[in-house]
């Protein structure tokens, strides 16, 4: 029997223009991504500016690694709530997601709570593994410390803010951190600059601004008077609800802790470059950063759209999704390689004047930006596949092609040529390398139902 969505209200994500609606619901989780990388980003710039290249290639470097591997696995969650809210909504199944936003409330505190004692007591004993040159180390375990004293408001901003885009909710989100990052721009002078307390200040006011960030989420969801308002006398550790959300969360927060893992191994190459080569991969990964976090935002959308299409049984749509999205998203990463590129200078120096470390990376800007073109059909196709409910494959994939040959490389070709420009090269080989694999499982793996279950003939036509 098919599914019959003549007495559903319009929904824009299943019925409208299928371009236009990617881009109304692109632009506001790239906002609000863009504020989100300003936290680091200010700290960085604050504390290049005011404490010095040490503190700087502290902020950075390998303490941003260890960190997004505790981080990653709850920003899965968090995918893997988007998704089942999203299943839920095509599908038109509200008790199946009030109890899955209750019970990923209740995980996300509960989780936050354990991984902020596994990330304290674990900082010092996992920077010296990687080698953190001696006049960082002090440095890192500061930041460390504090920001995994912010565990807790950031793994339940980022389940909050992941019910929020299920339901396509993307403006409040947006307008949150707005206010969260002025806190921390504030608080950062603040501590920073007039009061001298160093990194430390940098990651108080970091902690700081994500309770704030949190609070008005869940506010949010509070006030909401749909089926996902939030009852805090429901909220509870149902492993029932939290199944399906495990079945996709886990590997999704495990695909993006491949980039993680394979980061740090790397990153144990560049520590023994030297303080130099350190801060300038730190000034070079701020500025970066901006990529990741456009196309990041396209996949974003794209697993939210594949997730309450394929709820609907539009199976059709979600491979237009698909199309549009690649379409979209690769005009967007030539655009912006030319455009970094041709401003990299300018943007590397807002982290510091040190001629060497200019230098360092202006150069690895000049090797990494013009292959970004290279990733996208990892992003996209991925973020699809994951929002019709299949997160495993995505995730063997990507450790196959990310972490499992970035570490190949260095320890097999490393060694035949121990210079960065060499480590630089496998990112794009990787990223290809991934993409063409992609590729191939979309076209020939069976994620998707090939008929869709409702009718052509009643799915409502654009406005």
């Amino acid at each position: 029997m098919t599914k019959q969505q003549t007495a559903t209200p319009y929904n824009p994500i299943t019925q409208g223009v299928i371009w236009k609606q990617l881009l109304t619901y692109f632009f506001p989780i790239l906002f609000g991504t863009f504020f989100q990388q300003l936290y680091n980003t200010v700290d960085a710039v604050v504390v290049g500016q005011f404490v010095g290249k040490e503190a700087l290639a502290a902020v950075g470097g390998g303490t941003s690694n260890l960190l997004s591997i505790i981080v990653n696995l709850f920003v899965g969650m968090a995918v893997g709530t988007t998704v089942v809210v999203a299943q839920s909504i095509g599908s038109g199944d509200n008790e199946k997601l009030s109890r899955t936003v209750h019970a990923s409330v209740a995980m996300s505190f509960v989780g936050g709570l354990l991984f902020t004692f596994v990330g304290l007591g674990l900082t010092r004993p996992a920077l010296a593994v990687m080698g953190t040159p001696a006049d960082i180390m002090e440095h890192a375990v500061t930041v460390l410390h504090m920001y995994c004293l912010g565990m807790i408001p950031s793994f339940l901003y980022n389940v909050g803010t992941g019910i929020l885009r299920a339901m396509g909710d993307t403006k409040r989100p947006l307008y949150f951190l707005m206010v969260a990052c002025g806190v921390n721009v504030v608080l950062d002078l603040l501590f920073v600059v007039v009061f001298h307390m160093g990194v430390a200040g940098a990651g108080i006011a970091t902690v700081l601004s994500q309770w704030v960030s949190a609070i008005l989420v869940y506010a949010s969801l509070c006030r909401n008077s749909g089926p996902a308002h939030l009852d805090w006398r429901k909220i509870r550790l149902d492993l029932r609800c939290l199944w399906p959300v495990l079945v996709v969360g886990l590997p999704a927060g495990i695909q993006s802790n491949m980039y993680s893992i394979s980061n740090v191994v790397l990153q144990g190459c560049v520590n023994s470059f030297g303080t130099d080569t350190v801060a300038a991969l730190t000034s070079f990964t701020k500025v970066d950063g901006f990529y990741w976090m456009v196309i990041g935002a396209y996949g974003v959308a794209i697993t939210t759209f594949a997730g309450q299409n394929f709820g609907a049984g539009l199976y059709s749509r979600v491979r237009q999704s698909v199309r549009s999205c690649l379409l979209l998203s690769s005009v967007t990463t030539i655009l912006l390689s030319v455009s970094m590129l041709a401003l990299a200078r300018p943007l590397l120096s807002m982290f510091g004047s040190d001629p060497v470390v200019l230098e360092l990376a202006q150069n690895m800007c000049n090797r990494m930006m013009p292959y970004y073109i290279t990733y996208v059909c990892v992003e996209v196709m991925s973020g699809a596949i994951r929002g019709c409910g299949q997160a495993l494959i995505p995730m063997i994939i990507t450790g196959c092609g990310i972490c499992g040959l970035r570490v190949l490389w260095v320890f097999l070709i490393m060694p035949l040529s121990n210079h960065m420009n060499t480590l630089l090269l496998s990112y794009p080989i990787s990223w290809s390398i991934t993409s063409i694999c992609f590729v191939l499982y979309y076209f020939v793996g069976k994620w998707l139902p090939k008929q869709d279950t409702v009718q052509p003939e009643v799915q409502t036509t654009v406005h």
